[in-house]
């Protein structure tokens, strides 16, 4: 796949920059971190409650975070989104907190408008790197949104070795190989996990789906969903399940429930204009962060890769511009 070239447009009298960074999570300012420090400027729009969460993406909405190097007794996971925005700051990058709701990728500069300013003059940019992230998918049961990370989690890497999970009874749902494998992780911490499957079979691979079965930790509930979620108040303790081939329903104590029912990708603002796979994550050139527009890059979990890819695009065209000559 090669990138298109777009056409030309003029530059905004309101604001053109080199780069424009669309996201703020750890991928959007490490981004952000490398181009401050290339003087190249970037502007970082990290949003307001853009797709449901706060600026700093999803780690604003975990607790201890105790798997990141640099912080051996963890760091909560809003703490660690404030230090990467302020070493953002530090380095030049100018942190705007509005949403971009509309972007036009078919010429370049690029233009986009801050939400409530669609029907205003716009504002462009040589390039665009898209750190717009993934939201793990949830099925709001009734009294999830209250225990959400208070005993409800999307990710068993990243929670399963908090305190309140260990040697203790909890419930995986979904029945594919993320499931599989988060039920076993979590088995590592001597608890006994319960997995949800709606159907009378698992989606798991047959490696993945024998694991699961043979494991003295983990007891696979066949044709059963959640319909409920319970609580102290402060922790979750109860899951009502419900068996869908008789309708019986009755609590599951456990002091966990894990999805492992995939994400959603927030590709929205762009996904008509760039190449997607079926899911909605953005498809990139291979071995690069280069998607299927010049110009226009996604920070795919690299935001240092996407930084380097911005840095060696301007400098290229700027070269070619010198060559060139005036117009």
């Amino acid at each position: 796949m090669a990138p298109i070239t777009s056409g030309t447009v003029p530059r905004s009298t309101k604001m053109h920059s080199k780069v424009v960074i669309i996201g703020s999570g750890p991928a959007g300012h490490t981004a952000a971190l490398y181009l401050a420090r290339a003087n190249l400027n970037p502007i970082l729009f990290e949003g307001f409650m853009a797709n449901g969460f706060a600026p700093g993406g999803q780690l604003t909405t975990t607790t201890e975070i105790e798997n990141y190097p640099g912080f051996p007794n963890g760091i909560m996971g809003p703490e660690l989104m404030d230090k990467f925005r302020e070493q953002s700051i530090r380095f030049g990058t100018q942190v705007i907190t509005e949403t971009i709701s509309k972007i036009d990728l078919s010429a370049r500069p690029f233009r986009y408008w801050r939400e409530g300013q669609e029907s205003e003059e716009p504002e462009t940019a040589e390039t665009v790197i898209i750190a717009t992230g993934a939201s793990a998918k949830r099925l709001h049961l009734k009294g999830e949104e209250t225990y959400w990370q208070s005993g409800i989690s999307a990710c068993a890497v990243c929670d399963g070795a908090v305190p309140i999970f260990r040697n203790k009874s909890l419930a995986v749902i979904s029945g594919g190989d993320s499931a599989a494998e988060e039920a076993t992780y979590l088995t590592k911490y001597d608890s006994h996990v319960y997995v949800l499957v709606r159907r009378g079979e698992l989606r798991a691979s047959k490696i993945m789906a024998k694991r699961l079965m043979s494991s003295p930790k983990i007891a696979i509930l066949w044709n059963t969903v959640a319909v409920g979620c319970r609580g102290d108040g402060d922790l979750f303790d109860n899951l009502r399940i419900k068996n869908v081939l008789n309708g019986d329903e009755r609590d599951l104590p456990v002091s966990g429930l894990f999805y492992a029912i995939g994400h959603e990708p927030a590709t929205a603002l762009v996904r008509n204009q760039l190449q997607t796979d079926e899911d909605g994550y953005i498809v990139t050139v291979p071995g690069s962060t280069q998607t299927s527009v010049k110009g226009a890059i996604t920070s795919a979990g690299s935001g240092c890769m996407a930084a380097l890819e911005v840095e060696r695009l301007l400098a290229e065209e700027e070269a070619d511009s010198r060559e060139d000559g005036p117009v």
